[in-house]
């Protein structure tokens, strides 16, 4: 009665049933354009801010970097110098040496109590005194042994704007024995920070912890202080790292920045970036969905014109129906589709002759015949519980199953069973309607094997076969989540780009192959994963295993690897060979990320011992790794003298 009902005012007033579903949709429309605007306007500040941090915590490691091995060179020419005194000529010529091992640094030179040049790296020692830079008195006022950073400064030597690095000279008996210096020119860190993309309002700067501005990209009046700024107020106190939004010094425009100061050295690195060049994607991306709305909001009017036609056209075709039913009961016998008549128990009435040009069968094989006579074996089942699940007049079900043709191959036939009454007060009897879906089965089959395939592919590194980083981070992350005891081995193939470099990336390719197959068997059918973690390193995971046991598994590799006799002609070895270290999860071990850093360490304390070896995390007297000396050893220091 409700269902007449509706039906009566739809053809009463359509104009006020199309104009609603009209409101309706373009409603829709607009809400959804709104909402996905929102969320992909958050989503892209989320993205854009998750980079920066990023970003600036590979700059924080370069600065430290930069700084750390003029540190260490240092450190080893004042413990000399607090013994010794050199030969000019040939303290000069070591200092000559140590400025063309390190890049970074312009020049080196020791000033004496007075601020006079004592040595240097330069071609003739300069004539003007500097004991009154701020730095010769800082060294000569304070026993502290540390380097100072300071500036910039314009050299006097030069004339180039420089961040100077500088460290007390101590006599033997601890007083003031003159000042260490070298020199870092300030764009040596702008050229750096010119190659990354932070948009046309961006910036990249290096200040140190007093608020001294010490480089920056682009390039900005360096010196001036912005420790009135809520980073130097407030949130270096907080945090060593993280980011926010704020109207820039420099500018005026509100950018998002991120900072991180070292934890070696009193320097800070902020990135920054405009919102204006944060949302210029969501804003073009916002245009797209704009115009996208806009196509949808003229399909809905179409669809609302052709349903106010099809209500007007749908009233006069009923009249004609009625005339037109009888012939489609003649129809029914004819189409392509069988259709087929049951009893409640199962037994066939009536089925179309369709059954012919479909099956390759007649009327007759099926006729008073149950209809699981003529259904393959294994889907009687599902064809039994598709039946009984007719409970109603307006139920129906669908179901798939198999039946032999004529010819006796096997066909796919995709049946809708419906229960109804033949006529008023009669039995209900099950009526089904069997189309051939055979060849969509097989390209349902195909599409499915090569989705399949595809996800094979998608975490898969293509030249080895191994598993990819994104599979080893994900099975790293769950492994780590289930399991109390976990190791990974983080493999490196030693001198690898010797071996390009000599054979071809042809012979590359092939040595990545075979050693790849040889990592991937360590772990086969043993709950553990293989993956290339990239260019020539390997990773294993191996769930259960403790680091003693991964630490043979490791050496049973490596020696496998050499086994395999690749010759390498760059090699002290002359064969290919590979370092290994070797970390398991413990309770100092935070999440998987640092137990990834503690195998890295420990893979880079086996090439420092070497190569052609495995190390374990736990074999470390610290996790903390040291950096290499760029500038000769104090071995060369004493050679100078």
């Amino acid at each position: 009665m409700a269902t007449s009902a509706l039906h009566q005012s739809i053809h009463r007033k359509p104009h006020v049933v199309v104009g609603t579903f009209l409101a309706l949709m373009l409603a829709c429309v607009l809400g959804l354009i709104v909402w996905k605007a929102s969320v992909a306007r958050d989503a892209t500040l989320s993205r854009a801010q998750e980079d920066l941090k990023n970003l600036t915590r590979s700059l924080a490691e370069h600065a430290a970097h930069a700084f750390k091995a003029p540190d260490v060179a240092m450190a080893g020419m004042a413990d000399l110098l607090k013994f010794q005194n050199p030969l000019p000529e040939r303290f000069n010529a070591y200092l000559v040496a140590a400025t063309r091992s390190m890049p970074q640094i312009r020049e080196i030179g020791v000033l004496n109590t007075e601020g006079n040049w004592r040595y240097g790296s330069f071609a003739a020692l300069p004539s003007h005194n500097s004991a009154d830079r701020p730095y010769f008195a800082y060294h000569r006022d304070n026993p502290s042994p540390k380097m100072l950073i300071s500036g910039p400064i314009t050299l006097r030597t030069s004339g180039r704007p420089s961040i100077i690095l500088s460290r007390r000279i101590s006599t033997s008996s601890g007083d003031f024995g003159g000042v260490l210096i070298a020199a870092i020119d300030r764009d040596y860190f702008g050229e750096f920070y010119r190659a990354f993309e932070v948009g046309s309002h961006g910036g990249i700067s290096l200040l140190s912890t007093d608020g001294t501005l010490l480089a920056r990209w682009p390039v900005a009046d360096t010196g001036q202080k912005i420790a009135d700024t809520s980073l130097f107020q407030e949130r270096l106190s907080k945090s060593r790292a993280g980011s926010y939004k704020v109207k820039s010094p420099f500018d005026g425009l509100s950018k998002y920045i991120a900072y991180e100061q070292s934890t070696e050295y009193p320097v800070v690195v902020t990135v920054a970036r405009a919102e204006d060049d944060v949302l210029a994607s969501w804003r073009t991306d916002l245009v797209s969905d704009a115009l996208v709305a806009g196509l949808l909001a003229a399909i809905i009017v179409a669809i609302a014109a052709l349903l106010s036609s099809q209500f007007r056209f749908r009233t006069r075709l009923e009249q004609s129906l009625r005339e037109r039913e009888a012939r489609f009961r003649l129809l029914a016998d004819n189409i392509a589709d069988i259709v087929i008549v049951m009893d409640r128990k199962g037994y066939l009435r009536y089925v179309s002759p369709s059954v012919v040009t479909v099956l390759g069968k007649t009327e007759d094989d099926f006729l008073r015949r149950l209809c699981f006579e003529v259904v393959h074996e294994d889907d009687r089942e599902k064809v039994l519980a598709a039946g009984s699940e007719l409970q109603g007049p307006m139920a129906s079900r669908s179901v798939r199953f198999r039946v032999q043709r004529g010819d006796g191959a096997t066909a796919w036939l995709e049946a809708n069973f419906k229960l109804a009454e033949i006529s008023s007060g009669s039995e209900l009897e099950i009526v089904g309607v069997l189309r051939d879906v055979t060849n969509q089965k097989v390209l349902e089959d195909e599409l499915s094997s090569a989705n399949l395939k595809l996800a094979q592919l998608a975490t898969t590194d293509g030249l080895t076969m191994l598993a990819n980083r994104r599979s080893f981070d994900a099975f790293l992350r769950q492994a780590y989540a289930e399991h109390e005891v976990v190791s990974v081995l983080l493999i490196d193939i030693d001198h690898f780009k010797g071996f390009n470099d000599a054979l071809g990336h042809q012979a590359g390719d092939g040595c990545l192959q075979r050693i790849a197959e040889l990592i991937g068997s360590a772990t086969a059918k043993t709950g553990g994963l293989s993956a290339r973690y990239g260019g020539e390193e390997f990773a294993v995971v191996l769930p259960g295993v403790d680091e003693e046991r991964a630490a043979r598994v490791a050496d049973a590799i490596r020696l496998l690897v050499r086994r395999l006799e690749i010759y390498h002609p760059r090699s002290p070895r002359k064969y290919v060979a590979i370092s290994v270290g070797v970390a398991a999860k413990g309770d100092a071990t935070t999440d998987e990320l640092a137990l990834t850093r503690d195998a890295d360490i420990a893979l880079y304390h086996a090439k420092e011992q070497g190569r052609d070896c495995t190390v374990a995390s736990s074999s470390l007297v610290s996790s903390r790794l040291e950096m290499p000396s760029l500038a000769p050893s104090l071995w060369d220091l004493e050679g100078a003298l």
